[in-house]
């Protein structure tokens, strides 16, 4: 694994999803997407401002020093259930951890709003993502919501855990 340039941390903050980091990381993601699955059909799924806004969700953004390196996402669906969404790291950016502490972050934010179980959708083209995820505890269930009848789109789930040395009821 590569080790983080002259030892400059990556950081993962809260972000405006309108902000032009935002936007540059997520017309990255599309525009790796539309490569990855150039097939009629698949399809880039909405995201829209509301749904991370504070008591909502949350966007972030992983950087390293001024450089963006990647960004996520975590909505709520359902009472309990947040979907994780937008997740992606610029390929020349793989490796530094970056996408382990947006996937951190992101848990951690699902906690905080009282949800218990996080759900995503991904594609099986998707390598880096599903080792991430299989990684995280993440294992595959049958397509929700929207990506029932995209016949690309591979769904993941994880209930999360309480943080350590808080006991559930």
């Amino acid at each position: 694994m590569p080790d983080e340039p002259a030892g400059i941390p990556v950081v993962v903050r809260r972000a405006d999803l309108l902000s032009p980091a935002a936007q540059e990381l997520i017309q990255a993601l599309n525009t790796e997407l539309s490569r990855t699955y150039p097939e009629p059909g698949a399809t880039h799924f909405r995201l829209d401002p509301e749904e991370v806004a504070e008591g909502q969700g949350a966007f972030v953004i992983a950087w390293q020093g001024d450089e963006p390196l990647g960004c996520g996402a975590l909505r709520r669906i359902d009472e309990g259930v947040g979907e994780l969404k937008r997740m992606y790291v610029r390929p020349e950016a793989r490796g530094r951890g970056a996408g382990r502490a947006i996937l951190a972050a992101l848990e951690r934010e699902a906690r905080a709003l009282g949800i218990k179980r996080l759900v995503l959708e991904t594609g099986e083209r998707q390598i880096e993502a599903l080792g991430l995820y299989r990684t995280a505890g993440f294992v595959v269930i049958p397509p929700f919501g929207e990506y029932t009848e995209s016949p690309l789109s591979l769904c993941m789930a994880k209930d999360l855990q309480p943080p350590r040395g808080v006991s559930g009821e």
